[in-house]
């Protein structure tokens, strides 16, 4: 048995959407293996009612919230589940449906690396994971992406190797896009070790002044202080810290003279043992959005909280 699979499974209706993925569910109850179904609601609702009472044995969740943010969709979703289910010793099942026609400009390359990086976080890991792709509303290179991070492509109940299939780091660096500019508004503040308290500050008072609750503003507020600490321990030493408001979200931008060079930190669990590494997985699964631009001259980290 293959321990690792990856599969995008390319629909254009219903009727090939539960096509592909009620059989999958099915076949992986019938093995005794746990199965995840993390879509957007419609497709929940979808499956539950071609599942039946077979749906009862299933976990879902809500993609739209529980992977709002791509980032967050490796560590807090699809490893949350594997390493819960991993005492069972059977390969799980997991239908993981990340990429829909609502996803922004600004939220999709962090999808492209999210599809990527997945064959790199599970390859020792058996799992079996089937991605959704709306073929009939995405855009042309959506799909041809999708092929790009697969190893393999279902569409109309057959099973074909990618030709497009790329090396997950090549794809990821790919999608390591420079972010849209600030605007010229936006509040500025440089730090070093005696200002990280400014940082927080500054955000908190931000945050809370235009609305956002107390526990968005507490999200921020620790997301911040994570990546500005990294800033002074890993980054040089000191960094820029930017404040403003986008729509109902309140945006942080921290900016270093540091590089990341694995796009893996911040998916990937570093274990009870290592010495740090926790602080951009934090992030991750505290903002509703993440985005990484990292150069050798430096690396800019956006949030998004509300």
């Amino acid at each position: 048995m293959v321990d690792f699979v990856h599969e995008a499974l390319l629909y254009r209706d219903d009727e090939q959407y539960l096509a592909g993925t009620v059989p999958f569910v099915r076949e992986g109850l019938a093995a005794g293996e746990q199965v995840l179904v993390a879509v957007p609601q419609r497709g929940i609702d979808l499956l539950r009612g071609a599942l039946g009472g077979e749906g009862e044995l299933v976990e879902f969740l809500d993609m739209r919230r529980a992977g709002r943010n791509p980032g967050r969709i490796i560590p807090g979703v699809l490893a949350a589940f594997t390493d819960n289910a991993a005492s069972a010793g059977a390969r799980v099942r997991i239908i993981g449906e990340s990429v829909w026609p609502e996803r922004t400009e600004l939220e999709y390359p962090a999808c492209v690396q999210h599809e990527a990086l997945v064959n790199t976080a599970f390859e020792e890991r058996p799992a079996w994971i089937l991605c959704p792709y709306d073929a009939a509303n995405l855009p042309p290179e959506t799909v041809h992406d999708a092929e790009s991070t697969h190893p393999v492509v279902v569409e109309e109940r057959q099973r074909r190797p990618s030709t497009d299939y790329r090396e997950p780091f090549l794809t990821a660096e790919e999608f390591n896009r420079p972010l849209p500019a600030p605007p010229p508004d936006a509040l500025t503040s440089p730090f070093d070790l005696d200002g990280l308290s400014t940082a927080r500050a500054l955000v908190a008072r931000f945050a809370t002044g235009v609305g956002l609750t107390a526990d968005q503003v507490e999200d921020l507020v620790l997301a911040v202080n994570e990546l500005t600490t990294n800033s002074v321990v890993h980054g040089g030493g000191s960094g820029t810290l930017l404040v403003w408001r986008e729509g109902g979200a309140v945006v942080c931008e921290v900016r270093d003279a540091g590089r990341i060079a694995n796009p893996m930190i911040g998916r990937r669990n570093p274990g009870a043992s290592a010495r740090g590494g926790y602080g951009v997985m934090l992030v991750n699964l505290l903002c509703d959005l993440v985005r990484v631009h990292s150069r050798e001259d430096g690396t800019a980290i956006r949030v998004y909280v509300g």
